[in-house]
């Protein structure tokens, strides 16, 4: 059975989401100067604002514990407990002014997520996973839905510019063997899986910052997820993720990834 997160981490995450939400949803549709970082994603002063609010709360509470964030970069990342911050997954949605985005917040323990929140400031809905708890949305426990087969399911992934070269054409064998494929989310589509409206989520050149968060969500509402070879998640995986509401299907999900 999986240790139960301690209370206080919950908590404490609500805390940092608190923080950050006020931020974000100031500079939501508002004029926003908007910088190219040297990936050529964007950056905004909301995602940078909100991530330096939390990691001083964090360096409060907790100055023991590591942050790996997005903007602001690796504090004590070999610590036992992590914290892992993006303050806006989907600035491309944020700053086009599409509510498709959400503040992730992770923790980590020994490199394996053990605590996530999704909070979509502007819409005021939040997802909180934790290992031994039921995942939570805006307070009431959520669960995944029981789909049948793969060729009855929805698929989502955020963009297929996400796949390059044979990932693509991997992440084609996928999209084919599913019901409908529907694109766009970030974070948001995780969430959408977990109170049961999606049925995978398949994405690939994530980084820690993206995706630590996720796992307890989707695990806490009966959900699986590892990477595209099977194995389970934590921060040194590769980015290529798939989430299944079926735990079921998973198997059938890497076996299409990984078909010739």
């Amino acid at each position: 059975m999986t240790e139960e997160c301690p209370r206080e981490f919950i908590d404490f995450a609500a805390t940092l989401a608190d923080a950050a939400r006020p931020i974000v949803s100031r500079h939501f549709r508002a004029p926003l100067t908007i910088d190219r970082k040297s990936d050529d994603t964007p950056v905004t002063i909301a995602d940078r604002d909100a991530e330096t609010a939390m990691r001083t709360l964090i360096e409060e509470r907790y100055p023991q514990h590591g942050i790996i964030g997005e903007e602001h970069g690796v504090r004590a990342g070999d610590a036992e407990f992590v914290w892992v911050l993006d303050p806006i997954d989907g600035t491309k949605a944020f700053i086009a002014g599409k509510p498709m985005f959400g503040t992730l917040i992770a923790l980590v323990r020994g490199g394996v997520p053990i605590l996530g929140v999704i909070d979509q400031p502007v819409l005021g809905e939040r997802w909180i996973g934790a290992t031994g708890t039921d995942t939570i949305f805006n307070g009431k426990p959520i669960r995944t839905r029981a789909c049948t087969g793969i060729d009855q399911a929805i698929l989502n992934t955020t963009s297929p510019d996400l796949f390059a070269g044979d990932d693509a054409v991997r992440f084609a064998r996928m999209r084919k063997s599913v019901w409908q494929t529907q694109y766009g989310g970030d974070c948001y589509a995780y969430g959408l899986l977990a109170s049961g409206f999606l049925d995978f989520v398949v994405e690939a050149d994530l980084k820690p910052y993206d995706f630590s968060a996720l796992i307890p969500i989707v695990s806490g509402a009966g959900g699986a997820v590892s990477d595209w070879n099977g194995e389970a998640i934590h921060l040194a995986s590769d980015g290529r993720i798939v989430a299944a509401g079926n735990p079921a299907l998973l198997p059938r999900a890497v076996e299409i990834l990984n078909s010739p």
